[in-house]
């Protein structure tokens, strides 16, 4: 089996799995309970949430979510409420995800204004745009760090400056919220930049269904889930200790190979482009080509994503054809993938039906080797051919 759809979840690591098959049978209690096996759950609750917030800013709180989702939609719907007093517009992009999107498409039902900035066909943010369009009733900006689509790694360090200023030049107090879940554990965050991130453990080989939400400690939002009062009145419901444990371990795990894995996926991301070019004809690659590492590489892309417009093709069909295979590969967005429309991102970067309907997402992990490259474009390029072979008989 060769996997490269990483974007859209990844393997547990093994020592992850072994962490929670060991939990789930001698740290299985309620950490809010007050017998002994209670208190265990509850140090190991807080010890994750240490190894988390290593990554963020110290004036701030982690607060544990079922994933992404949650986490976006509490960030914005939550800041929303706050400042529903005192302004009513939200600043967001054409080519969020769909958590961010259809959050703040909701909250049109409740009086709010909803603001896109543009981006260009590299699916970089417009500074201009976020520029022009802030004033005194903006409430909220959530844009993203790095593409789910496309890779781009979005210039958070401008926009972030961008805000603060306004805010202190006008006395305002917009929030800035980032959904960071394909940023996390591939490139460094720097802590000071956000009022609120959003990370899922998904991404970065940990268990589905938890995620974290970064809170700066003087926003003290309203929460979201309300019940017994769980992550500090945050975010109630019993915590699930065994991922959360995990997700910590993937965290520490992932940061600390950070520089050896963005190397390998820098090597792995060149290979198959240059035997794409010698082996296969008629391609684009959506979004830019050169490589960045960091969220000074602004306008780059990271490595560990590639969308590519085979034209001339479906990409829904060669993906079937890879699967016979068992090469896994997407076409854009899982949480996307049921929706019968080309993709919002892709549309936004203006590109066309055709080039949409034929494009193809790898997003790799340290798991792939070289030789699954050299394996994936030889059945790529026979399934690519025979496709475009077939098409001219129509």
């Amino acid at each position: 089996m060769i996997y490269l759809d990483n974007s859209s979840t990844t393997k547990e690591y093994d020592e992850v799995r072994s962490l929670i098959y060991n939990m789930s049978g001698n740290s299985f209690g309620n950490a809010s309970s007050l017998h002994s096996l209670g208190f265990k759950a509850h140090n190991e609750l807080e010890n994750a949430r240490k190894e988390i917030g290593k990554y963020f800013s110290e004036d701030g709180d982690i607060i544990f979510t079922s994933g992404g989702t949650e986490s976006d939609n509490m960030a914005i719907f939550s800041s929303c409420m706050k400042m529903r007093k005192r302004a009513n517009k939200i600043i967001t992009s054409h080519i969020e995800h769909p958590a961010v999107l259809n959050t703040c498409k909701n909250l049109e039902n409740y009086g709010f204004e909803l603001i896109k900035i543009e981006n260009d066909d590299r699916g970089i943010f417009s500074l201009e745009s976020l520029k022009d369009n802030l004033d005194k009733d903006v409430c909220l900006v959530t844009l993203m760090t790095v593409n789910n689509e496309v890779g781009t790694i979005e210039p958070i360090s401008e926009i972030s400056e961008i805000i603060r200023n306004f805010n202190k030049e006008n006395g305002t107090d917009i929030i800035f919220h980032t959904d960071a879940v394909q940023a996390f554990g591939k490139i460094k965050l720097d802590k000071s930049l956000f009022d609120l991130a959003s990370v899922s453990g998904h991404k970065i080989h940990a268990p589905k269904g938890i995620g974290a939400l970064y809170m700066d400690k003087k926003l003290r939002l309203m929460p979201l889930l309300n019940g017994g009062g769980q992550e500090s009145g945050f975010r109630s419901g019993t915590e699930n200790i065994p991922a959360i444990a995990g997700f910590a371990l993937a965290s520490k795990l992932t940061h600390e190979n950070l520089s050896n894995n963005q190397a390998k996926l820098s090597k792995l991301n060149e290979y198959f482009i240059r035997g794409l070019s010698e082996e296969i004809c008629d391609y684009s690659i959506n979004g830019v080509s050169d490589l960045g590492f960091s969220l000074d590489d602004s306008g780059l892309r990271l490595p560990n994503i590639l969308s590519i417009s085979f034209h001339g093709t479906r990409g829904e069909v060669i993906l079937h054809i890879l699967e016979q295979d068992e090469i896994y590969v997407s076409t854009g967005s899982a949480c996307s993938s049921h929706s019968n429309s080309d993709s919002h991102v892709l549309k936004a970067m203006n590109k066309n039906h055709k080039e949409i309907e034929g494009t193809l997402r790898f997003s790799f992990s340290e798991f792939n080797t070289i030789d699954d490259m050299n394996i994936v474009i030889d059945r790529l390029k026979l399934a690519i051919n025979r496709f475009r072979k077939l098409g001219s008989f129509r």
